[in-house]
């Protein structure tokens, strides 16, 4: 082989990795915002698959693999007030994170495998339940 057909794959490489790392880059960017969100939504890993809006705040349900996480935000944040959030596989008992919070109650994580779970929420007095639901 001649030294210009190898420094033709060394560039042809060269400009794949770059490629690859801007690829990368862009993924890193999107899972950073992806973190962010989940941040502010109190930690859940997976996607989002119910929210389960009241009047004063929002319960939102993320699904990964197996695993089903919730996490309860109010409406305004700031004041600390009485929230929770529960997460019960079906044959199990609720997880439950209840006191006073600012910001979020939750994470509560569970192993659901293929079971349906039921989810509720609450901040102050009003709140919401999902029902059986991922089944």
């Amino acid at each position: 082989m001649d030294s210009g057909a190898r420094g033709r794959r060394l560039r042809r490489r060269l400009a794949l990795g770059a490629a690859v790392l801007a690829v990368s880059g862009a993924f890193t960017f999107t899972a950073t915002g992806a973190a962010q969100a989940a941040g502010a939504a109190g930690g859940c890993a997976g996607r989002e698959v119910r929210t389960l809006p009241f009047k004063t705040g929002v319960t939102h349900v993320y699904q990964s693999n197996a695993y089903v996480c919730a996490v309860t935000v109010p409406r305004n944040p700031g004041a600390a007030r009485t929230m929770s959030v529960s997460v019960q596989a079906r044959g199990n008992r609720p997880v439950v994170d209840k006191g006073r919070y600012r910001y979020h109650a939750g994470p509560v994580t569970v192993h659901a495998g293929h079971r349906c779970v039921w989810i509720k929420g609450a901040v102050g007095r009003y709140a919401a339940s999902s029902g059986w639901i991922l089944c």
